[in-house]
C-alpha cells in the first residue's frame, strides 16, 4: 500500500475534526473540505464521515472497551482517526480490515499526534478483532441500552420510548441510522419524485429542488391558492418558499440570519420567482405593515428529531424549542387575517414540540384559532396516530423524514 492515507479518508478525518473539535456543522464542513475529490471518492468520504459522526457514541464505547483507554484521554487527531477506522471495521463489508487499520494509522502519522501511531495501530488491531462481536452483543431492552447500541443521546431514546413504546422507538432509531431518501420537487409541477441520485444538470438548470417528500407535504399543506398573500416566517433556504410561490400571488419570506437570507434571495432568483419578497428580520419583530395575510407558514426551528438520518451531527446538538415555537405561532396569529390559516410544521417527533405547542397556542389565543381537520381529510395516510386532524410522517413507517404538520384557522 502506498504511504499516506487516501484522499477520501483525509477529507473525512478533517470533517470529524471540525465537527467534534470545532463544533462545525457536518454538511458545511464536508462541502468545504471535499471540493477536490472525484465523485467516487467524494461519496466514500461522505459515507464514512457521516457514518462515524452518527455512530460516534457506539464507536467510542467499542474503542474504549477493546482499546482499554478513554477516548477523552486521546489527542483529537487520534480519537477521530480511530472513530473513522472503527466505523469501517464495524459497518463496511467491502473494505478489508487490514486496509482500514492501516489507513487509520496513516491518518495519525500525518497529524500533529504522529508519535501515537504505534498506539493507534495496537488499538485498531484489537478493534478489528472484536468490534462486530461486541456491538452484536449489546442489549437494547431499555431506553439507555438502546441509546448506546444505536448511538443516540439517552434523552432521545427516552423520549421515543415514553411516547411511542419500545417497538416503535427501536424502529425509529434503526430507520434514522439508515441513509435518507433522495427526493426532489419538480419545479413548476409540484411533483415529489424519489430518485437514486439527483441529476446534476437538472439541478444546475433549477428544474428540480432537493426536498424530502415530508418537507414537500408541509409546503402543500399550507393550501396556498392563486390571488393569495402568504407569509413564510422561517424561510431559508427556500424550498417551501418557492413551493408557495408557484401558486400564491405574493410570498413574504422572513429569515433571521443575514447569510441565510442572502442564500434565500439567491435561490429565489435562480428559480426565477419575482413574486417573493425576502425580509431579513426577526419574525418576532416584524414591520407593522406585514399583516393581513391569507395564510402563514411557520416552519419553526426545532430539535430536528425527524431528520437525523440526513444530519449526522444533529443528534449530538439537538434540543427542544417549544417556547420559541409558541412565540412564532403567536406572531402568525397576529399577522393572518380572520378566516385565514396558519400552518405549523416542524421536522421533529416529540410531543413537547408538536401537539403540546398547538394546544398551548390555542389556549393562549383564547380559542381565536382552531385546528382545521380538513388537513387530515386530504392526506389520511399521514394522519397522526394519536391526534386527529393533524399530520405526522414517521421515518420507519413512511420512509421519509419525520414532520409534524397542523393547520390552524383564525376564527376571529
Amino acid at each position: 500500500m502506498a504511504s499516506g492515507a487516501s484522499p477520501a479518508r483525509r477529507v473525512a478525518h478533517k470533517v470529524l475534526m471540525r465537527v467534534f473539535e470545532e463544533d462545525a456543522y457536518a454538511d458545511r464542513a464536508f462541502a468545504s473540505e471535499a471540493g477536490a475529490l472525484d465523485p467516487r471518492d467524494r461519496a466514500f468520504a461522505q459515507r464514512i464521515a457521516y457514518g462515524a459522526i452518527q455512530m460516534a457514541r457506539l464507536l467510542d464505547h467499542a474503542i474504549e472497551r477493546l482499546g482499554g483507554r478513554p477516548v477523552t484521554a486521546m489527542d483529537p487527531p487520534v480519537r477521530n482517526a480511530l472513530r473513522l477506522a472503527a466505523y469501517e471495521l464495524a459497518f463496511l463489508d467491502g473494505v478489508p480490515p487490514r486496509a482500514s487499520v492501516n489507513e487509520g494509522v496513516e491518518l495519525v502519522k500525518a497529524s500533529r499526534a504522529r508519535r501515537a501511531a504505534g498506539f493507534a495501530n495496537a488499538v485498531l488491531r484489537r478493534v478489528a478483532e472484536g468490534i462486530r462481536e461486541l456491538i452484536g452483543g449489546l442489549p437494547e431492552s431499555t431506553p439507555q441500552e438502546a441509546a448506546l447500541r444505536h448511538s443516540y443521546p439517552d434523552w432521545v431514546a427516552e423520549t421515543w420510548w415514553r411516547e411511542w413504546g419500545p417497538e416503535d422507538a427501536l424502529a425509529l432509531m434503526k430507520a434514522q441510522n439508515e441513509p435518507p431518501e433522495t427526493a426532489v420537487r419538480v419545479v413548476g409541477t409540484g411533483e415529489a419524485r424519489v430518485v437514486d441520485r439527483i441529476d446534476p444538470q437538472e439541478l444546475a438548470e433549477r428544474k428540480v429542488w432537493p426536498q424530502s417528500r415530508a418537507s414537500q407535504l408541509a409546503g402543500a399543506a399550507v393550501g396556498a391558492r392563486p390571488g393569495e398573500r402568504v407569509l413564510d416566517l422561517c424561510a431559508a433556504p427556500g424550498g417551501k418558499t418557492t413551493q408557495l410561490a408557484e401558486v400564491a400571488d405574493e410570498v413574504v419570506a422572513v429569515e433571521l440570519h443575514p447569510g441565510r437570507a442572502r442564500e434565500l434571495e439567491e435561490n429565489v432568483r435562480q428559480l426565477r420567482f419575482d413574486n417573493v419578497r425576502v425580509v431579513n428580520a426577526d419574525a418576532r419583530e416584524l414591520p407593522e405593515d406585514l399583516t393581513g395575510f391569507d395564510r402563514v407558514l411557520v416552519d419553526a426551528p426545532c430539535s430536528g428529531l425527524g431528520v437525523l438520518a440526513g444530519r449526522p451531527d444533529l443528534r449530538w446538538r439537538a434540543k427542544p424549542l417549544p417556547e420559541l415555537q409558541r412565540e412564532l405561532l403567536r406572531v402568525a396569529a397576529e399577522r393572518v387575517k380572520p378566516g385565514g390559516t396558519i400552518t405549523y410544521s416542524v421536522c421533529t417527533i416529540a410531543k413537547a414540540e408538536n401537539e403540546d405547542v398547538v394546544d398551548a397556542v390555542i389556549s393562549d389565543q383564547a380559542k381565536r384559532v382552531a385546528v382545521d381537520p380538513s388537513l387530515a381529510e386530504t392526506w389520511p395516510e399521514y394522519e397522526h396516530p394519536r391526534r386527529s386532524g393533524v399530520l405526522l410522517t414517521l421515518p420507519h413507517r413512511h420512509r421519509t423524514s419525520g414532520f409534524f404538520i397542523a393547520r390552524l384557522v383564525r376564527t376571529a
